[in-house]
Order: C-alpha cells, then structure tokens, then sequence
C-alpha cells in the first residue's frame, strides 16, 4: 500500500467516529414555494457505495457538532447536477473531517432545480436554501460558537450556489415575523469546490475570502471559471487562495481512496483557515 492512500485512509477512518449527527428541516414546515405534491425524498446507492438523495422538497442540515469547538462554523453543499445530491463524498465525509479538527459543520439538503417534472429555480429556492441554512446557523449561537465564523464549502452544483450565495448576501429582513429570516444570510468566508460556473458573478471587495480548488482535468469550463473567479476576486483585493491539481479530473470530493498530492486537500483547507485566523492556535 502506497504511503498517501494509508494516510488518506487512516485519516478517513478517524474522521468518520469523529462525531453523530441530528438532521434537522430549515423550515418548520413546508418551505417557501415548496411543490405541494413533491413526496418523500429517496436515496440511491451508487457503484461506489455513495449515498445519493433526490426529491428533495424539505431542505435541511445535518448538523455535525464537535467534543471541542474552535469557534468555526462550515455549511458543507453538495453537488449533483442540480438533479441529485451526492451526500457522502460531498458532504457527510467532509463534515465529519472539519469536526475532528473542532470546526462544526452542517451537510445541506437543497431543493433541485434541474430534477425531472422540478418547479424550482437555482437563483430563487435553491439560493434561498442555502441563504435559509446560513441564516440557520447564525441564529443558533450553540453551534456557530462564533457568529463572525461562518463559511459554506460548495462542490460543483452546490460550488455554484456557494458562488451565489457569496455575492448575493443580505442582511436580513427586520421586520420579518420569523426571527431566523431577521439574521445576515453573508458569510465570513468561502470554498467553492469545481463549482459549476455562473455568468454574471458580482464580486466586489464585500465579497468574503475564498479558497478555490480544481481538478486540472475537468471540463474546461470548470476550470476557467475557477481561474476567472480567482482573477476577479485579487482585482477586488478579496483574500484568496487557488489550488489546481494536474491529473485530477472532476467529483474526486473525499474518498478514503485518493492519493497523491489530492488526498491531502481537506487539511489544505483547513490550514488556509487557520492562516486566514478564523481558527486560533495549532
């Protein structure tokens, strides 16, 4: 066995113990513009083991809280196509990675706008859900720890929402009935993952730090679109940090069957976090 897949995998397997998780719904019942006939949610296994959600008409997080908490607070969005979500590799994986080194972490479930027969939008309620679980996790000061801490980390579809989410922030509406809808849906920092591209990005000096990754072989338009952003957010004088990897093609998320230089790129990730002192200490 080769030394980066035993470390991958013994980082994996530690990961995975790490902590238990609670899903909760960002809504209390159903959410703005939810279709009335949607049914349940359903789970398909893929060939490599992955759990992968569809029908998704209640959005919600997993909430994800560590033994020892830094005070950092990470909204883990999967990708899928806008069809379905991959929740393992995309999402369960990394938040249980983020909670061994103390940084809490929330797994979204968002509606999807590209699902057959869907009546939803990206920019209306797939946005809005990621707005809603931001929103969520600010207003609870049990998980945040440290309301100034809170990022999103998005993968392909959900990169794409993260971009969006990114740029389009507010500050809450104050006059709403219900409170969480009163909190600042900005985020303090970003890491869009060979997140799908978007025309009309706003990135402006508002815009919070981010740290990019890519595969260099995906799709050409992945990877000019992460380059572009990264380009556009030094022209905003917007801290931010891009990694592409040669021979990395796109969905790679985190396996316990990487290896090479990927394997190790969630710690990059946190170590970026770290430098940019959301985390203090070793």
């Amino acid at each position: 066995m080769r030394l980066p897949f035993l470390l991958a995998t013994l980082a994996f397997t530690a990961a995975a113990s790490a902590a238990s998780a609670e899903k909760i719904y960002l809504w209390p019942g159903s959410a703005p513009g939810a279709m009335a006939a949607g049914g349940e949610e359903t789970v398909r296994i893929s060939e490599q083991g992955d759990h992968v959600v569809s029908n998704v008409h209640r959005p919600s997080i997993t909430v994800y809280l560590p033994a020892r908490h830094t005070g950092v607070s990470v909204i883990v969005v999967p990708g899928g196509g806008h069809r379905e979500l991959w929740t393992d590799h995309e999402g369960h994986n990394i938040a249980r990675f983020l909670n061994e080194r103390g940084i809490a972490a929330f797994v979204l479930q968002y509606r999807l706008a590209r699902a057959p027969n869907s009546t939803y939008s990206i920019e209306g309620d797939a946005l809005n859900d990621v707005k809603r679980a931001i929103r969520t996790v600010r207003s609870r000061a049990g998980w945040s720890a440290d309301n100034r801490k809170i990022g999103a980390m998005g993968f392909s579809a959900g990169g794409q929402l993260v971009a969006l989410a990114s740029t389009r922030a507010d500050g809450g509406d104050a006059s709403a009935r219900d409170p969480i809808d009163r909190v600042s849906s900005k985020l303090d920092f970003a890491s869009l993952v060979y997140p799908g591209t978007w025309p009309d990005l706003n990135i402006t000096a508002d815009t919070p730090p981010m740290w990019l990754l890519c595969g260099s072989d995906d799709r050409p338009e992945v990877v000019a679109g992460i380059t572009n952003i990264y380009l556009k957010l030094r022209e905003a004088k917007v801290p931010a940090e891009l990694h592409l990897y040669a021979g990395v093609a796109h969905g790679f998320g985190l396996r316990a069957t990487l290896t090479g230089p990927v394997a190790n790129w969630m710690q990059q990730f946190v170590d970026w976090v770290k430098v940019s002192r959301f985390v203090e200490g070793p």
